[in-house]
């Protein structure tokens, strides 16, 4: 009887040594693992269609920025010297991605674009801006106007739920800026007519009260 009893208190405290031990083994493999995962290099993959749409829009966002600071200081109007700002928060909105993915890019001077287009496009509206306010306003009605439709481009051939929420964003504070420069432009007794926007979306956005972007 005193045998069974012993050999049953050996077995116990094997069993009870043993699960010690595992549990030990256990609890360094979990250590090693959130180390590996803790330590390792995250690393962000994109394809070559949001990398192209991220340059293009921190382009596309500094000539807004641009062509504002160029009509605010000729003009003086609030609007431009506003909206100016937003549009730096706009780019910077971009940039932060563009260093999330690793992406080389490069930010010109004032007034300079690697983009033919966008070359060109501010070339034209540093001539016509200086015209007179009326059409200093028109340009900026027309960049949002711009400015949406291919933000909605972009969104439409993303995957990339971070980068269609910025865009999403962005695309908010424009219809914001366009209704700002289109109440101006009809306080002048004026009218502006959408360029790259269909009339039914530039009307919905138009009769629409001002949004709370993010």
């Amino acid at each position: 009887m005193k045998k069974k009893l012993v050999y049953k208190v050996i077995s116990i405290f094997i069993i009870f040594f043993s699960i010690t031990l595992l549990s030990a083994c256990s609890d360094n493999d979990n250590n090693d693992d959130d180390y590996n995962i803790n330590d390792a290099p995250l690393t962000q993959t994109i394809t070559e269609i949001d990398e192209a749409a991220l340059l293009f829009m921190l382009e596309e966002e500094k000539l807004a920025r641009d062509t504002y600071i160029y009509l605010n200081n000729l003009w003086s109007i609030n609007q431009f010297a506003n909206i100016q700002k937003s549009e730096q928060s706009h780019m910077n909105a971009v940039e932060n991605l563009l260093i999330k993915y690793n992406i080389t890019y490069s930010i010109l001077p004032s007034g300079e674009f690697k983009n033919p287009d966008l070359q060109n496009l501010y070339n034209k509206f540093i001539v016509d801006g200086k015209i007179n306010q009326a059409n200093a306003l028109q340009i900026g009605a027309t960049i949002e106007d711009l400015d949406i439709v291919d933000l909605e481009t972009h969104i439409d051939a993303s995957n990339d739920a971070e980068i269609i929420s910025v865009f999403e964003s962005l695309q908010c504070g424009s219809r914001n800026h366009l209704r700002s420069f289109v109440s101006n432009i009809e306080k002048g007794g004026d009218t502006y007519t959408p360029q790259f926007l269909t009339k039914d979306a530039y009307n919905t956005i138009i009769s629409s009260s001002n949004e709370k972007c993010n």
